[in-house]
């Protein structure tokens, strides 16, 4: 009886895996395949590089504009390079971004600018508007529409700010989309890169210090730059992660400011006591 049953459980087990085996894939199962020209579409990190001033876009209000416009002015910038009608990819990047932002104190156009530029030539500022105002509106920070700003361009002033920046892109024509990368860069006021962060998920601590990183420790409270001074980027993990040493030597700073706050106390209560001692006497 033991047998059947056991051979029961075996014939069960393999008429499931062979069913699976066999089952019609559905479009989220399919994976992917790769493009021919991978490097086309490969971000090439250009820490360092300087964009040029003289690139012109135009902006959500169909103003012609040149990227220097949004330069120097004393605050660090986020660049996202992102199509508006793209499918899938983009508004992950572009929600992944506003989730960093809306858990971020700061705002644009105060401590820093946003550029949303479209890799798509074929795309209008009437687009580019209809994509600001939507995001304006969810973060809930109307003032944020002064530092967030969406341009479209012709195909060879995107080429350039894209190359610049080592931002890879393609258009396929079988799946009829834009072929790109997922990343954020960030720019100092002067429109040098100074960081990357790749994926679709950007938490507040890692814009906060990239952010940092771009304006070179000019903005923010006295508290961010004690909780950031406790994180480093590190380029193998494309992230910040927590600095020991450092954490250790404000942990050993605030030791010793308890501690002088301690005795300042019992040496002032001391006194005071001595003070009436000799009144008493």
């Amino acid at each position: 009886m033991n047998k059947i049953k056991y051979l029961f459980y075996i014939s069960i087990i393999l008429v499931s895996v062979g069913s699976l085996t066999f089952l019609p894939a559905y479009p989220g199962m399919a994976q992917q395949q790769a493009p021919d020209d991978i490097d086309e579409v490969d971000i090439v990190e250009k820490l360092g590089e300087q964009i040029s001033e003289d690139t012109r876009f135009f902006n959500e209000e169909g103003e012609e504009v040149a990227i220097g416009e949004y330069l120097n002015r004393d605050k660090p910038l986020i660049l996202a390079l992102v199509y508006y009608e793209c499918p899938l990819l983009c508004n992950l990047i572009l929600e992944g971004m506003y989730r960093g932002l809306e858990d971020l104190s700061w705002t644009p156009g105060d401590e820093f600018e946003i550029l949303t530029v479209s890799i798509a030539s074929e795309e209008t500022p009437e687009l580019a508007k209809q994509q600001k105002e939507n995001y304006i509106k969810e973060l809930g920070r109307p003032e944020a529409a002064e530092g967030w700003h969406f341009l479209t361009g012709e195909e060879d002033q995107i080429r350039k700010l894209t190359d610049e920046v080592g931002f890879g892109f393609k258009w396929d024509e079988t799946t009829q989309e834009y072929i790109h990368g997922s990343t954020l860069i960030f720019l100092s006021e002067e429109g040098v890169v100074t960081r990357y962060l790749h994926g679709i998920d950007f938490p507040e601590l890692a814009m906060r210090n990239a952010l940092y990183d771009a304006a070179d420790g000019t903005i923010g409270s006295a508290m961010d730059r004690v909780i950031l001074y406790c994180y480093e980027y590190d380029p193998n993990s494309g992230s910040y992660v927590p600095v020991a040493m450092n954490i250790m030597k404000i942990g050993g700073a605030a030791t010793l400011v308890l501690l002088g706050l301690f005795l300042g106390i019992f040496w002032y209560r001391e006194r005071q006591k001595t003070k009436l001692s000799v009144q008493n006497f």
